[in-house]
């Protein structure tokens, strides 16, 4: 289908050519500098101001408002991914891209929908509500009922080709400088996603998973999507209010309270995971909001992984073998997850397991306490430095490209959590919540929920 693009061109979304140069260019442009300094560094024996450098590549990426800035936020959390410096500075990043004018609106909702499209609306807000890197938000009324309707950005299809483009060559340049991480199942991983997030129509199915996955949750809100009002760029959704996080916890100082909201935000990541195997990727602060209740709407189901039952099995099975210094079932979890030769790498499993001890460890003890009670980020710090120094030492690791979103949930609830300062009493909450876990229950009750909400059923 044609559009005009962001300098108000015509020409096809799917094929053009000319949007994905001008992206390389621009991309290259500010990133090539970069790896230009530090292949310098390395080659030439300079020395290389890491801070300034990593300042530099959060500015270069941070100008450009798109999927390139994306995939930054989501390996800043990964653990190792990047140099610490590097991933402080691109945590930083937020997703405002500015908003399309009015011009813009009417020719893509006339394309997605038809020349008659206001008359699918009974009102439909000029201005955008909302923007973020691949899409804007514009208020609807329809029949009584506040929608959210969300316009992909134009030629966003060759934006994420260039973008990935230049991400694979930044990931290559890393490589070059550190081989503690083999980052090429990370980088399939970000692809397949963001590939997925231009499908609105995919999203809306997603949200139709979540309805089902979360329905017995009194705690979590998810919206309606209204597949009529949907296509491939464009998600017509109803409309949730709530707050930012960060202004709950300014307006709520009763700790009972803010427990409540991190027991629903817990319950609205890992439900779905343990029941069904599947997780929302990316608890970004702009991604959900909370009730005057303390009820949780989540609001963005672009990022979602779905994954292969014995990859939960793992999750569970490496929790048993750490609490019960269980060697041979450590080494059958790590199998699950793809590290296949762990077995024949002692050295290897130790490592391995000092991170999980510390990613467990709010697990593992039946008593009410904070995510990180006595373990300062400078700890989580010190055993992420110990770790990557012991990889590096070891030849470097593979991590399996599940672990991506992965940790990236992980690392965002806890940052969460921190915010609203909880006290929960996490081992039971777990315990709960894989009390009744079979493998083979699970896989069921995915497959049916997959099937039932029109999503594919094979899992990458």
């Amino acid at each position: 289908m044609s559009d005009i693009d962001s300098d108000g061109h015509f020409g096809n979304e799917d094929s053009r050519l000319s949007g994905r140069v001008r992206r390389i260019a621009q991309v290259g442009t500010q990133v090539g500098g970069l790896a230009a300094q530090l292949a310098g560094a390395r080659v030439l024996g300079r020395e290389l101001d890491r801070e300034k450098h990593s300042t530099n590549l959060k500015a270069a990426l941070g100008n450009l408002k798109g999927p390139l800035m994306k995939a930054a936020q989501i390996l800043a959390t990964i653990p190792d991914a990047l140099p610490s410096e590097y991933a402080e500075e691109l945590r930083q990043l937020q997703s405002n891209a500015p908003p399309m004018g009015w011009p813009f609106v009417k020719r893509r909702m006339r394309t997605e929908l038809g020349p008659d499209w206001r008359g699918r609306f009974d009102s439909f807000g000029q201005e955008a509500a909302a923007a973020a890197s691949l899409g804007q938000v514009h208020k609807a009324t329809l029949d009584g009922r506040i929608l959210a309707s969300k316009l992909q950005y134009p030629d966003m299809s060759s934006t994420v080709e260039a973008d990935l483009g230049q991400l694979k060559l930044a990931f290559s340049v890393y490589r070059q400088y550190d081989r503690a991480i083999d980052t090429s199942d990370i980088y399939k991983e970000l692809s397949a996603r963001l590939r997925e997030e231009l499908d609105y129509d995919r999203e809306a199915r997603h949200i139709a998973l979540y309805r089902l996955m979360l329905a017995e949750e009194a705690g979590v809100e998810v919206p309606e999507p209204i597949m009529e009002l949907t296509t491939q760029r464009l998600l017509t959704m109803t409309w949730l209010e709530g707050m930012p996080l960060l202004e709950f916890v300014g307006r709520h100082p009763d700790p009972e309270l803010r427990n409540q909201v991190a027991l629903n935000m817990f319950r609205a990541w890992y439900r779905p995971f343990y029941y069904y195997g599947v997780i929302h990727g990316d608890p970004h602060l702009g991604n959900y909001t909370v009730r005057d209740d303390c009820r949780i709407n989540l609001l963005d189901f672009g990022c979602i992984r779905v994954f292969p039952p014995s990859f939960v099995k793992g999750v569970i099975d490496l929790y048993h073998a750490i609490r019960d210094e269980d060697r041979d079932l450590a080494i059958s979890a790590y199998q699950a997850w793809g590290f296949a030769n762990v077995a024949d790498q002692p050295d290897l499993l130790e490592v391995l397991n000092i991170w999980a001890k510390f990613i467990y460890a709010p697990l593992l003890e039946d008593k009410s306490q904070p995510i990180m009670e006595g373990r300062g980020g400078a700890e989580g710090a010190a055993t992420a430095a110990k770790v990557h120094k012991e990889l590096r030492r070891l030849g470097g690791v593979k991590p399996p490209r599940e672990f991506v979103l992965m940790d990236r949930a992980a690392v965002g609830l806890g940052s969460v959590f921190l915010h609203l300062k909880a006290e929960i009493n996490w081992y039971r909450l777990f315990h709960e919540m894989i009390g009744t876990f079979h493998v083979k229950d699970l896989a069921k009750r995915q497959k049916a929920a997959l099937k039932q909400v029109g999503l594919p059923e094979e899992i990458p």
